[in-house]
């Protein structure tokens, strides 16, 4: 696995490398517009736009880098984002300043996961080149991966896992990244803690659990996984040792009759947060985090100032809650990072991590795929191949 000396490595190659031999290159300028899969305003499934007039991107900042999208993925956030969630958080995060007063974000394109080839290079990169094939989690705040090239900060992409083709490599970046901020960034855990800790993930099946289940046990942890019965069968065969059918009965009652946890990673919110904590080992460092949070309803609701307000109060007031009651209470993002996908990387072609793919559809069939995203229960990744034959 890569350690932090890894990826001062890609940083010293950025510094010291052949940032100063290579530029933009002239050859996307023959381009001015591209298919891509587009929005014009907040909606269902009816706003979805096919377009081939979409402004090719450029390259901005010397550290930027455009892709030809090979494959993308879909993730909840997608469904979330067509439906004007957290717009008021994303639209201040993409123009900070108001610089860009009367302009709105539209038209614009979704999808946060992309396998592809690099094209083009800005002047500071010389961790990667043109025809190096790559993958990355885009952050929601920038054009998405429904399109034919997409431009990404260098820092947030990696080079493609060697035993992946691009539409398996397209499943794991944004789910394979919001589990490892939880579970890595904010929960604390590494290969060299987790050896018998007893965890828990609520909501096993879908894309962020899958992943979560297998890096655990990459990192020899217990895991406890809870999914309804008709997901138990691939739960069990990504290494979960206990499978919990949330439909056979009442689930708390279920997890009490078991060993305390070490951890909980808690994909599923709502009311699971009132009694999940009780099954946590008191005065051990225990923690829950869930990927569940109000920040951007809040924000959505309140506005910028009064939802950031209430947010900071209700994570101050949980946090100290359940601290005096012995127990750790976090909330996790997706965090884009290269570097975190090096690591993964690393893991999935030592065979430790593999994706899991519900479906895969043509970049013709985008609303088919967000169709299936919304009917919810998928078992893993819904995916979309940019250019056929993956």
């Amino acid at each position: 696995m890569l350690s932090w000396g890894a990826a001062g490595g890609r940083a010293l190659r950025w510094a010291n490398g052949r940032a100063g031999t290579r530029g933009l290159r002239a050859s996307p300028r023959a381009r001015v517009a591209m298919p891509s899969w587009v929005i014009d305003r907040y909606g269902s499934n009816e706003v979805l736009r096919f377009t081939r007039e979409m402004m090719f991107p450029i390259i901005h900042f010397p550290n930027e880098v455009i892709i030809k999208v090979h494959a993308a993925s879909l993730n909840p956030i997608d469904l979330s984002m067509r439906s004007g969630y957290g717009a008021t958080a994303l639209n201040m995060k993409r123009d900070p300043l108001k610089l860009k007063a009367g302009e709105t974000e539209f038209p614009l394109t979704l999808g946060r996961d992309v396998s592809g080839v690099v094209m083009e290079c800005g002047l500071g990169v010389s961790y990667f080149k043109p025809g190096d094939e790559v993958w990355a989690a885009i952050p929601p705040w920038k054009q998405g991966t429904l399109s034919e090239f997409v431009v990404a900060s260098g820092n947030e992409v990696s080079f493609k896992p060697k035993s992946l083709s691009h539409t398996e490599a397209a499943a794991l970046p944004y789910v394979g990244l919001t589990a490892w901020s939880a579970l890595n960034q904010v929960g604390g855990l590494n290969q060299s803690n987790c050896s018998g800790k007893r965890i828990l993930i609520l909501g096993a099946s879908g894309g962020v659990g899958t992943f979560a289940v297998q890096l655990m046990k990459a990192w020899d942890a217990h895991v406890t996984a809870v999914c309804s019965h008709d997901a138990s069968t691939l739960v069990k065969k990504l290494g979960a040792d206990d499978v919990i059918d949330y439909k056979s009965g009442n689930l708390e009652d279920q997890l009490k009759t078991l060993p305390l946890f070490d951890f909980i990673l808690d994909n599923v919110g709502g009311s699971t947060e009132k009694w999940a904590l009780d099954l946590l080992k008191k005065w051990s460092g225990a923690t829950y985090v869930t990927l569940v949070t109000p920040f951007l309803i809040n924000m959505d609701k309140l506005g910028v100032a009064d939802g950031m307000l209430q947010t900071g109060v209700t994570v101050g007031s949980k946090t100290l809650k359940h601290l005096l009651k012995g127990v750790h209470y976090r909330w996790a993002f997706f965090m884009p990072s290269g570097p975190s996908l090096d690591e993964i990387a690393e893991l999935v072609d030592s065979g430790k991590i593999q994706p899991v793919i519900d479906e895969v559809f043509s970049f013709s069939e985008v609303p088919e795929a967000f169709l299936k995203l919304e009917g919810g229960h998928a078992r893993g990744k819904t995916v979309i191949n940019v250019i056929s034959r993956q």
